[in-house]
């Protein structure tokens, strides 16, 4: 089983941005150019999973090549800083969390988010079902619970529920302990380790975070200001051509999960197929049918910065003012 990602901000942005050399030359290409695509170029955060299956689809079907983008998608993995490689200026565009977003940003890194795949956070703690717990309430009343404590949502169910109850352990991927413990509980992803736990027999209960009040957008695309402001033809292109890949995607991921499950053998076509179905109500809500994938609004974003100012995580103040939102 695969590990999720912690969020990247060991190093200050400045030093990243710093010991970038120069950033990307801006291409000739005019955008929708059929004689000379331009060049784009999408750092993921993670692995290619099927959160990512939307981006892929739109590869395959060459919808972004219809709106004049050769787009190269390089994925990532532990430790890959795709938000500050977008703030240096190394790539056009990157994947990252909604909540990490606003603290890059408090670090310095002036980017703008234009495309939020996941509109409720997959971000959850799941247990044994055996064990009865019926909330996280009753979670964090007694037993082991392996989790990221320096993550925001996880200081944010410490300050709603308190983890004096509880042993908090160090997350290291997997189902391993939760197979055979009775009152261990863990992190994790509402695509990935319930998947995994059912089809190694173990019948869980899961508490999606979103729930609790923490519902930071995921899976989503940063541009730096400096690209939307002086390319934004080209960064418009991109997004209509992500929300053809994602509508393609919602319909049928065959195609993009074959050409993900070729560059990530660790995850099997099935488990692809199941986390793909188990993502949809994530991506398309009531909100987001159709021509609406992706679209953000402000009331979202001042939500989560006070969320993250209360858990003293946010100290400056945030203008959304040019952001691409509702």
């Amino acid at each position: 089983m695969w590990t999720r990602r912690a969020l990247v901000l060991a190093l200050p942005v400045f030093a990243i941005v710093a010991a970038c050399k120069g950033k990307r030359e801006e291409s000739p290409a005019a955008v929708g150019s059929k004689a000379e695509p331009t060049p784009f170029t999408l750092v993921l955060n993670w692995v290619p999973e099927p959160e990512f299956g939307g981006f892929y689809a739109a590869k395959a079907s060459e919808a972004y090549a219809k709106e004049g983008l050769a787009v190269s998608i390089k994925p990532g993995g532990p430790g890959v800083p795709s938000l500050q490689m977008v703030a240096a200026g190394q790539a056009e565009a990157g994947i990252t969390g909604a909540d990490e977003l606003l603290l890059a940003r408090e670090q310095g890194a002036d980017v703008v988010p234009v495309f939020a795949v996941y509109q409720h956070n997959p971000q959850a703690i799941m247990t044994k079902a055996e064990r009865g717990a019926k909330s996280l309430a009753e979670v964090f009343a007694a037993g082991t619970v392996a989790l990221e404590p320096g993550l925001p949502y996880a200081q944010f169910l410490k300050r709603k529920y308190g983890f004096e109850k509880v042993k908090v352990v160090p997350y290291d991927g997997g189902i391993a302990r939760l197979s055979i413990e009775k009152d261990f509980a863990q992190q994790c992803y509402l695509t990935s380790e319930p998947l995994a736990a059912k089809r190694q027999g173990v019948a869980t209960s899961v508490f999606p975070i979103s729930d609790e009040g923490y519902d930071p957008y995921g899976a989503v695309v940063v541009v730096s200001r400096e690209t939307w402001t002086k390319k934004r033809p080209l960064v418009e292109a991109f997004v209509r051509a992500t929300r053809a890949g994602w509508q393609s995607y919602l319909k049928d991921p065959k195609a993009a999960n074959e050409a993900m499950h070729a560059l990530n053998k660790t995850m099997d076509l099935e488990t692809f197929a199941g986390a793909a179905e188990a993502q949809h109500a994530l991506v398309e809500t009531h909100e987001t049918e159709g021509d609406k994938l992706g679209t953000m609004t402000k009331a979202r974003w001042e939500a989560l910065r006070t969320t993250l100012t209360e858990l003293g995580l946010v100290t400056k103040p945030t203008s959304f003012e040019g952001w691409p939102v509702d």
